[in-house]
């Protein structure tokens, strides 16, 4: 199964793409790390599965031009999930995808857990957003993820450029689109 992480980075993806030669040539999708949860989460919580997208339509928090001036690629297809709100996935032309941002709303532990899977805390850097937000981000083997929660709710997004400033900013937008 091919495993796609889309969040929810929503957005946690900005600015003028100045990624690596090699991050942009690269036809793989984005995949997290496989690091599984830390003993910090409860061991109850289950992190929800990694979403993949089900079928084209435009993202309803995040719009194309922001995802192409943020990532610095231009988008060629978007595909979500049909979850409330849905994941979203960007493509690039080749196919691959850019971009994705999940979000997950409910129990706080298994927010945390999600987060916490996708950039552990033992490997990831502190990651902060304002309004109590709280996660990490680092690079992965194809990009890089930045990953956040408060309270019930994670945002998580994994883009194909290395640095996770970009991401910050898509999270940042997925939060503010979406009232969070």
């Amino acid at each position: 199964m091919r495993r796609v992480s889309f969040l929810l980075g929503p957005l946690l993806v900005v600015l003028v793409a100045c990624g690596s030669e090699n991050a942009a040539d690269d036809p793989t999708p984005i995949n997290p790390p496989t690091t599984e949860a830390t003993s910090e989460s409860s061991p109850a919580a289950v992190p929800p599965p990694i979403a993949d997208p089900q079928e084209e339509g435009p993202c309803p928090y995040l719009d194309d031009a922001f995802v192409e001036e943020t990532n610095g690629q231009r988008v060629a297809d978007t595909k979500i999930t049909t979850d409330d709100p849905p994941a979203c996935h960007f493509f690039r032309s080749d196919g691959s995808v850019q971009l994705g941002v999940q979000i997950y709303r409910g129990d706080p532990a298994v927010a945390k857990a999600f987060v916490d899977q996708l950039a552990p805390v033992d490997t990831a850097n502190p990651a902060t957003l304002d309004g109590g937000w709280s996660g990490g981000a680092q690079p992965t083997e194809h990009g890089a993820v930045y990953a956040v929660a408060k309270e019930g709710t994670a945002v998580v997004v994994v883009t194909n450029q290395e640095q996770s400033l970009k991401a910050k900013l898509v999270a940042e937008e997925t939060i503010s689109a979406l009232g969070l």
